[in-house]
């Protein structure tokens, strides 16, 4: 017992000498140090030893703005170095410091205490008794080094593990239990009894015999069991030497609780009950406060019914949905589970379904009060704010179908045009009796073409018109959507900087943290209370933060709301009284709400994706494209009216070229506003323009065939007009003359046609023919798309006349159609001559053909290739029979010749007489240079003859009478042919009549 008071008085000595020993330590510094002047100021911000030793040693936090030894910058070798000794020393401290450095006394350092054996004292009385301690268990326990100790030990040690294995290992283990069968036989092994049980004095001995073992056994362990309690009696009674101070500290331990206790009882009447009622009182506030929003919140949920109505009843469609999103949201968020409101959600729902109905039968009405309106109206929209507010809640609801809708009031609206138009046409003309012809293809075809004409320019006016509004229309709903797109892609980049955000600011949560309950005081004061109440401040944390984000949310969101209802135009200047009171009486209701109009999230949720919106802009455009199409499809319908009779193939160029250049005209200007080529009405017009050209040609034909079969051939009189026409040709103009009036001069007509300085024998069918391909150009102009047709009809109007005029005069035809007694050679030089001036003008034509084509259509131009060359075959023709008339003359005359006078003779006679009436016949008809040509010809074949004859009389050149006569003939013969206009220096070259073949 002693020695465990002494051992446990150790930690109080030890904290007892410990303050000992710091005031004796810094009593005993202070009667030593002395006052130091501080040095400059070197290096104030240099750092320093931050800990400090048993002693006052430097310091940072007191040391920081003085001088010390540590903020030494200077190498101590060169410093202890003296440059004034003379002679150095080798030794190795001397030679690196100085020889200051063995010499100079130390002095003490004024920072270290002087330490002597007082300062021991307490650690020396402490240690004193533990080493008493030590040494008395060294005498009871001996030590493991001593050989003595340790050989007894390990002999003791031994001779106890030899006695512990004579018992049997299964008294060792430590599931050892008797009532276990298989260890009772074991450990009684009673086999043994049954196999020694007809003696009993066996068995008795047997038991007695297993009684002394298990008795040898007990010994042995109760043995070893004594021997370890004898070498640790020490401890045991040092244990049980402990336990009477044990339990003294433990009464002074109850009476220490038993105070405390009391003074906590004290306390907790004094400090706790009144600020913990304090508490639960301001707990008590904040449900009441919190259950008084509830009931605010549920009677604002309770007027929304009412207030939908009465949105419904000024058609704010986009009011009543919002208002509808707001309370579904709050009944599944503030107000989930509320009994009285069990109901309001399918109720909701169903009214949300019929606002779609009321919206799509509304947007309905709209399209049709909206085309089928009076054109006298200016507003190019109807109710422009209507329609927005309309297309942004379809757009919300997610019903996008409502273009088909306008599609099909687009159609109905365009046959209405037509059918007004008409009605009102008709019942303008007193000729047509609407009752009797009811229907009206009919009635306009009972009208002549200039009321036809003007009533489809009345259609023309209207529909143009008709597109521009659908134009305006469809650009206030690309509008509205495209704006709808623009608010969803910002609202999704701004979701996602925010999320970047939230990832990038996570390191500094912790200040943020501070600042947000710096800047609230509040937050504080009510995590607080909620933490007493078992809340974890992080979930009150959260439930602030929730708070504040709400309140945000409260203000984007109202931001957004308004921000829709300046696009959708809910605050439009039509607005009724109603209207305003009725938006006033949302607001109130929908204020109410918690969050106000927080249906930011549930309405971009609620919106389509930008891919839908894509594609209704696309549609948006489609529907015009549509509505032109539509358009020029009634239209064709009206032309195709009108043609069934096949009245427009009857229409003059005139008409019909009024008629294209109307069309032309309203198919540019639609395509100008809608930005599509539409190709329903010009390819009507382009079949009605291929029937024209039909009718146009083959009228044509007919007359240049009745002009041909009346055509006597002979020279026509050219009237001054066409030899204007001729001269407007020459200078560039492929058109047709404007009439003159008749109080203009006539003048005479030629016997000539001029052109480009030649004159021209022409007949009146190629005066006329000249006229009619004019025309054929004047329609180009007029009407360019059909210039490959009318192309192509020119040169079988061409080809006509050439194969027509080559029958009549080439192949006598004109004998039996117009009874010419025969064909003469001025017929032939005639017909020649008209051949020679269409071929001029073929050129001249294809010219003009080729500036109204395209160059992937330049390959039809060869048709006027194989017209010219048709042409110089037919007048090469035309000549050749020229030169055979003479030639089969000459062969008929020359045969009858005879070289005998008198001179000249009378064949020779004969044939100049039929030279001059060629020459008579062709010379006013021919230019000069084909004259000279053909009777170069001519002359050939009287030279061939003449020398047949010749030398079948046998007359050679050998100066003979008969050679004299000859010369005289053929003399003859030069002289009448070169007395011929134009043949006077024409090289006959009779001396080839001599030429002898060799």
């Amino acid at each position: 017992m002693a020695s465990g008071h002494s051992s446990s008085s150790v930690p109080h000595s030890s904290r007892g000498s410990s303050d000992g020993f710091y005031r004796k330590g810094q009593e005993h510094s202070s009667r030593h140090y002395r006052s130091v002047c501080p040095l400059p100021d070197v290096c104030p911000k240099e750092p320093s030893v931050e800990t400090r030793g048993l002693c006052d040693g430097p310091s940072v936090v007191a040391d920081q703005h003085r001088w010390t030894i540590y903020s030494s910058k200077v190498n101590l070798p060169a410093a202890l170095n003296d440059p004034r000794l003379a002679k150095r020393e080798s030794d190795f401290f001397t030679k690196t410091w100085g020889l200051d450095f063995a010499e100079t006394e130390v002095m003490p350092s004024f920072y270290l205490p002087i330490i002597t054996k007082e300062h021991f004292a307490p650690y020396l009385q402490e240690m004193s008794q533990k080493e008493k301690i030590h040494e008395r268990c060294r005498a009871i326990c001996p030590n493991k080094d001593d050989p003595d100790s340790v050989s007894s030990i390990t002999h003791n040690h031994e001779k106890a593990r030899t006695e512990l294995e004579q018992v049997p290992k299964i008294f060792m283990r430590p599931d050892f239990v008797l009532n276990d069968p298989v260890t009772f036989n074991a450990v009684l092994p009673w086999s043994h009894f049954s196999v020694a049980a007809s003696g009993k004095n066996r068995d008795a001995s047997s038991s007695r015999l297993l009684q002394e073992k298990l008795s040898h056994y007990l010994d042995v362990v109760e043995v070893c069991i004594a021997r370890q309690i004898s070498l640790r009696s020490e401890a045991f009674f040092h244990a049980m030497s402990s336990q009477h101070e044990l339990q003294d500290r433990l009464q002074k331990t109850t009476h220490a609780v038993a105070k405390l206790r009391s003074r906590m009882a004290n306390m907790e009447r004094v400090m706790c009950e009144g600020p913990l009622k304090a508490l639960q009182q301001t707990l008590t506030r904040s449900n009441c406060v919190r259950l008084h929003s509830k009931l605010k919140l549920m009677a604002a949920v309770h007027q929304t019914q009412p207030t939908v109505q009465l949105l419904l009843s000024t058609s704010e469609f986009v009011g009543a949905l919002e208002l509808i999103a707001t309370t579904k949201e709050v009944l599944q968020q503030e107000l989930q589970g509320i009994h009285s409101f069990r109901h309001l959600g399918s109720q909701l729902c169903e009214m949300e379904r019929l606002i779609d109905k009321m919206m799509v039968a509304d947007f309905t009405t709209y399209a049709k009060s909206d085309l089928n309106r009076p054109f006298e109206e200016d507003s190019q929209v109807l109710e422009k704010d209507r329609l927005q507010s309309l297309v942004f809640g379809l757009l919300r609801q997610r019903k996008l179908d409502f273009l088909d809708i306008y599609s099909e009031e687009i159609i109905q609206a365009a046959k209405g045009i037509v059918r007004q138009s008409v009605l009102r046409t008709v019942s303008q003309i007193d000729e047509i009796d609407a009752d009797v012809v009811m229907k009206l293809p009919d009635q306009m075809r009972l009208m002549v073409f200039c009321q036809w004409f003007e009533l489809l320019q009345d259609i023309f006016e209207h529909f143009i018109l008709f597109l521009k509004r659908i134009k305006a229309t469809l650009s206030v709903i690309r509008c509205v959507v495209l704006e709808v797109l623009d608010s969803s892609q910002r609202s999704r980049l701004t979701a996602e900087g925010r999320e970047r955000a939230g990832l990038g600011g996570e390191g500094d949560h912790e200040e943020e943290e501070e600042e947000r309950l710096e800047g609230h005081p509040r937050v504080g004061t009510e995590l607080a209370y909620l933490t007493h109440e078992g809340m974890f401040i992080s979930d009150a944390l959260n439930e602030a933060e929730t708070q504040q984000e709400t309140q945000q949310e409260t203000r984007s969101a109202a931001m957004q709301m308004q921000a829709r209802r300046d696009v959708c135009g809910s605050d439009s200047a039509s607005a009724t009284t109603e209207s305003s009171s009725s938006r006033e009486h949302t607001s109130n209701t929908t204020s109410a709400l918690p969050g106000g109009l927080n249906t930011g999230l549930s309405s971009e949720d609620m919106m389509p994706s930008d891919l839908e919106l894509g594609r209704v802009a696309n549609n948006v455009q489609e529907l015009l494209y549509t509505a032109s199409d539509v358009s020029h499809d009634r239209c064709v319908k009206v032309l195709m009216a009108r043609a069934k009779d096949g009245s427009l193939e009857r229409l003059s160029s005139a008409e019909f070229v009024c008629l294209s250049q109307e069309v032309e005209g309203f198919v540019k200007e639609t395509e100008e506003l809608c930005g599509r080529r539409s190709v329903s009405l010009r390819g009507a017009l382009q079949s009605q323009a291929n029937r024209f050209v039909h009718r146009f040609h083959e009228e044509r034909k007919n007359k240049l065939s009745l002009l041909l079969d009346n055509e006597r051939w002979k020279q026509a009189e050219v009237p001054a007009e066409f030899q204007d026409l001729v001269n407007s040709i020459a200078d560039g103009r492929i058109t047709l003359p404007d009439r003159k009036t008749s109080g203009t001069e006539e003048r005479k007509p030629s016997d000539y046609l001029t052109v480009d300085g030649q004159r021209y024998a022409v007949v009146g069918t190629v005066l006329l023919l000249i006229r009619i391909f004019l025309e054929y150009c004047q329609c180009v102009n007029d009407i360019p798309s059909i210039a490959t047709d009318m192309l192509t009809r020119l040169s079988d109007f061409l080809k006509h006349f050439n194969s027509r005029s080559c029958q009549l005069v080439l192949g006598a035809g004109a004998l039996q159609v117009v009874g010419l007694k025969t064909i003469t050679t001025k017929n032939l030089a005639l017909v020649s001559r008209c051949l020679q001036l269409v071929v001029h003008y073929i050129p001249i034509i294809r010219a003009h053909f080729e500036t109204k084509l395209q160059p992937k259509q330049y390959s039809v131009l060869r048709h006027f290739d194989h017209i010219t060359k048709d042409y110089n075959d037919h007048i090469a023709e035309i000549s050749a029979k020229l030169v055979a008339i003479m030639d089969s003359l000459f062969e008929k005359v020359l045969l009858k010749y005879e070289v005998k006078a008198p001179m000249p003779s009378i064949c020779f006679r004969n044939i100049c007489k039929q030279m001059a009436k060629m020459h008579e016949a062709i010379s006013d008809l021919l230019p000069e240079e084909q004259t000279q040509m053909l009777f170069l010809r001519i002359n050939a074949g009287f030279k061939m003859h003449l020398k047949k004859q010749l030398s079948k009389l046998g007359v050679v050149n050998d100066g003979a009478p008969q050679h004299g006569l000859v010369v005289v003939d053929v003399a003859f013969y030069t002289e009448n042919v070169q007395v011929l206009r134009s043949l006077e220096r024409l090289d006959l070259n009779m001396a080839e009549i001599w030429e002898q073949k060799r």
